[in-house]
């Protein structure tokens, strides 16, 4: 006879008493002003490099189109992301940056997102970040469909009960 694994759903919380899936309240959490920077990258060719700096890729100018998607994305996280709740975000700022080393060309996204609420804003960060690198491949497509999205990662956050985060490299 096969066991089974009893769980306190207490334990979860984003599972309901009947082990569904839930909103987490946060009625009771803090007002507090949170901030949170993810990066994301794309590696991209020497040409796709070369047309995006000269401002050549026939669908426009890629890191301006690039940059106002993410920052729609962060916007609406919250559509997308089950059980992430909607923020008023006071801010999100993309910046790029080039890594060009020999043969390889990476285009560094860097997101910061900002709020005064009672959740982080991590997740807006985030997606922001990945739907900036997804945007960029979107625009160069065309010249070469090699690209590669590398890691989307959480670089630092700060506000809330859990205070600063901070990755290690």
């Amino acid at each position: 006879m096969k066991e089974r694994l009893v769980i306190d759903m207490a334990e979860f919380s984003h599972i309901n008493e009947q082990g569904r899936a839930k909103m987490v309240d946060i009625t009771e959490k803090t007002v507090t002003s949170r901030t949170a920077i993810a990066r994301s990258s794309i590696l991209v060719n020497e040409e796709i490099y070369t047309k995006i700096v000269d401002q050549t890729i026939g669908k426009g100018d890629v890191l301006s189109v690039a940059q106002v998607a993410g920052i729609m994305a962060a916007k609406q996280t919250s559509t997308i992301i089950p059980m992430c709740h909607p923020l008023p975000l006071s801010g999100v700022n993309i910046q790029f940056d080039w890594n060009v080393d020999n043969d390889m060309f990476e285009l560094i996204i860097t997101v910061e997102a900002k709020t005064k609420g009672s959740t982080g804003v991590e997740m807006e960060a985030l997606t922001a970040a990945s739907v900036t690198a997804l945007t960029v491949y979107d625009m160069c497509k065309a010249v070469d469909k090699g690209m590669v999205i590398d890691q989307t990662y959480l670089v630092e956050k700060t506000g809330g009960k859990s205070g600063v985060y901070q990755r290690l490299k």
